[in-house]
Formats: C-alpha cells, sequence, structure tokens
C-alpha cells in the first residue's frame, strides 16, 4: 500500500491520540510516550502497534508532510467519497478507494491528486512516475532546525566559525531517543545583536533521496565596555571638560582595533553633540560603518583655589544667561 493511499484509510492524528490541529510539541510527546509503551523490547509491547504509532508520526510529526496529509484528508472529506461507483471513488469494507485515472475530467483537481498519489504519467524526460500501489516514494526534504548562539562583541564583528548542538528525536533500540549532534557553523563579519541566519543545508537530514533542511540561527552579542552598535556604526561618548567645550580642543578617541583617532571640538561645542568619524565602525562584505563620537561636557564637583577663582572671574565678565530666551 503506497504511503499516500494510507493518508485516506487511517487517522494519524487518532492513533496518537491528538487532535488535528494539536502543536507539533504536542504531537512529539504524543509519539514518545506511545513508543514507550508499544516498544517490541519493552514489557507488553506490540510490535504492531508500535510500528503503526510510527508511520503516524513519520507523517504528521514532518511539517511539511503533515500539511499534505491534511490536504488529501481535506479532500477527501469534501464529498468525493459520496460519489458512485463510476465516479473513482468508492468507500466500501477494502477503505477509501481512489482511481486517480478516472479524474481527468476534473482539470486541476485531477492534476493535484494526481500528483499526490503518484499517477502514472510520463514527464517531459520521458520517464514515468511510480505508480499509485507502489514506486519508489518520493524525496522528502529535511525539516528546518533553529539554534540559538551567543557571541562575544569581537567575534559578532570580526565573524567566527564555531558550533551549535542541534537535538532530535530519533527511534533508537530503546525506543524514541533524543540526540544531540553538533553543526559547524560560520558566522559572517558584522552580525548583530538578535539577527537571525539562515545556512542552507545544515538542518535536519532528507529522506528518500531528498535534500537536507536549513539551519536557522539567532544570534546573541555580548555588550562591549566602551562601544555600542547601531547597525554597523560604532558609538561612544567620550567627557572633555568645560573649557575644552568652550575653546575647542583636539581629543583623542578610542577606536575598537585598540588605535585612537584625533576628533576636532570646536569651540563653543553643546554637551551631547555628536561627531561622525568615517569608516572606523564594523566591516561587512556589503560596506563599513562610521565611528559616531558623542560628546560630555564633564562639570567638576570638586574645585581647587585657582579653578575656583578663575571661574568667578569668568562669572563677573559673562554678561548674558542661556535663559534670556526663556523669559517672558
Amino acid at each position: 500500500m503506497a504511503p499516500q493511499r494510507e493518508w485516506l484509510e487511517k487517522d494519524y492524528y487518532k492513533i496518537l491520540g491528538v487532535a488535528e490541529d494539536a502543536p507539533a510539541k504536542d504531537i512529539t510527546k504524543a509519539f514518545r510516550r506511545l513508543a514507550r509503551k508499544h516498544h517490541p523490547d519493552a514489557a507488553g509491547g506490540d510490535e504492531e502497534r508500535f510500528k503503526e504509532v510510527q508511520a503516524a508520526y513519520d507523517v504528521v510529526g514532518n511539517s511539511e508532510k503533515r500539511a499534505e496529509y491534511d490536504e488529501v484528508r481535506r479532500l477527501g472529506a469534501s464529498g468525493f467519497g459520496a460519489f458512485g461507483p463510476d465516479s473513482g471513488f468508492a468507500s466500501g469494507p477494502g477503505g477509501f478507494q481512489v482511481r486517480v485515472e478516472d479524474l481527468s475530467d476534473l482539470g486541476g483537481l485531477g492534476d493535484l491528486l494526481g500528483g499526490l498519489f503518484g499517477r502514472g504519467r510520463r514527464n517531459d524526460a520521458g520517464f514515468g512516475n511510480a505508480g499509485f500501489r507502489g514506486g519508489t516514494p518520493p524525496p522528502i526534504r529535511g525539516v528546518d532546525q533553529q539554534a540559538e548562539l551567543h557571541l562575544g562583541f569581537m567575534e559578532a564583528v570580526e565573524g567566527v566559525t564555531t558550533t551549535v548542538n542541534l537535538t532530535s528525536d530519533e527511534l533508537g533500540p530503546n525506543g524514541v531517543e533524543r540526540r544531540t549532534r553538533q553543526v559547524k557553523v560560520r558566522i559572517p563579519a558584522g552580525v548583530a545583536d538578535g539577527q537571525t541566519i539562515r545556512l542552507p543545508g545544515k538542518g535536519g537530514s532528507g529522506r528518500n533521496g531528498g535534500p537536507p533542511g536549513d539551519l536557522i540561527v539567532k544570534v546573541h552579542v555580548a555588550p562591549h565596555e566602551l562601544f555600542g552598535r547601531e547597525g554597523r556604526n560604532l558609538i561612544i561618548t567620550v567627557p572633555i571638560t568645560f573649557p575644552e567645550a568652550a575653546l575647542g580642543a583636539n581629543v583623542k578617541v578610542p577606536t575598537l582595533d585598540g588605535s585612537t583617532v584625533t576628533l576636532k571640538v570646536p569651540p563653543g561645542t553643546p554637551s551631547g553633540k555628536t561627531f561622525r568619524v568615517r569608516g572606523r565602525g564594523v566591516k561587512s562584505k556589503r560596506a563599513t560603518g562610521d565611528l559616531l563620537v558623542t560628546v560630555d561636557v564633564v562639570v567638576p564637583t570638586e574645585l581647587s583655589d585657582a579653578e575656583r577663582k578663575a571661574i568667578e572671574e569668568l562669572a563677573e565678565v559673562t554678561d548674558w544667561s542661556p535663559r534670556e530666551r526663556s523669559r517672558a
């Protein structure tokens, strides 16, 4: 019996004891429980029941096959089984039977069911598909898998080759076992915190010669003690004195590679002003970001006698107020 024909005759959700809209985690939980109970090596195990549970999980435990299974069941439940004996559908002691070759007059629906049930038709290359009652099952792409990766700030900036651990449920001699495998991945330079990266072919293995799925990695980046990030731009706050802000100054600013750049602060610079140093941000294949420097004018909390005298003299000769515009 071809697996697709069996889809019409067996309710895999009922076999697993779950609802048709059950989330994937509930389906996996039910499968593990039943597999442990009915495994041939377990006390009171039932090999036939175990195979039935395994077959059900092979379909509804795979997101792509589950979608196909649901569609086939939906089409069967929409009234095809009520057609007469000449319609190509029959429901009787032998189960729900379909003669796909009789559906040519149904247009696109016939093509859809023909593809699902493997109707013998020659393709453009001259090769026939597997027949309804047997033949090689079609290749099935592996499922996409997800993982989370924690990187240091510099690892994210420079890129890194590392490994992630992936877990999957596999059938072993003691029933369903959760197994872990390590996958080597290359994280490109410039990856940002919270970014997801799709790595083709690094996910679950395909079946029947199908290609593997992808691995989707969500990256978490640790903060830096000096620098922050806005996309490819690095950000830093540099303290300056009041005389430097008022008179102007050349200020040394650290960069991510350990060197410094000289920032020219013009006279009269207010606290919170941001300057852009081009090309000193995060490098990626597409572009290089900038270094954004925000100056913070620091007011001293303790003054020497000379400093206090100088500030008092400044106050005496200052004939303007920043609050003039706020007066009514």
